[in-house]
């Protein structure tokens, strides 16, 4: 199933363009990763487990890294942008810096590469 690719093709530019962008950058980070649900969202799932979600909204985009303390480490480095527990608001205008994308997209990797170590 390719839910996350069915929903890049669904959408419109500018945001089919921003989402690719993001999926390659996550798959390039994250190469193991393969695409899935979770809560609903299409998303990149690594080891069974959601990595990271990225959805196109009226005001712009959200990313969800499935995890508020990834939010919460994140958001601090990240001046101006919206945010809420479990996501991270960005929009064309102003677009999450590729330096932040890759530290969310790595450490939700980590939290998740930690949690199955644990078990």
């Amino acid at each position: 199933m390719n839910e996350v690719s069915d929903y890049i093709a669904g959408a419109s530019e500018p945001a089919r363009s921003v989402l690719t962008a993001l999926r390659d950058r996550a798959l390039r980070l994250v190469p193991d990763a393969d695409e899935g649900t979770s809560y609903g969202m299409p998303a990149l799932r690594y080891r069974g487990r959601p990595l990271v979600s990225v959805m196109a909204t009226k005001a712009g985009y959200s990313l969800f890294p499935f995890s508020a303390d990834v939010v919460a480490g994140a958001i601090g480095g990240l001046h101006g942008f919206a945010s809420t527990k479990g996501g991270i608001k960005f929009t064309d205008a102003q677009p999450l810096p590729d330096e932040a994308f890759d530290g969310i997209v790595l450490a939700r990797r980590a939290e998740i590469d930690s949690a199955l170590v644990t078990r």
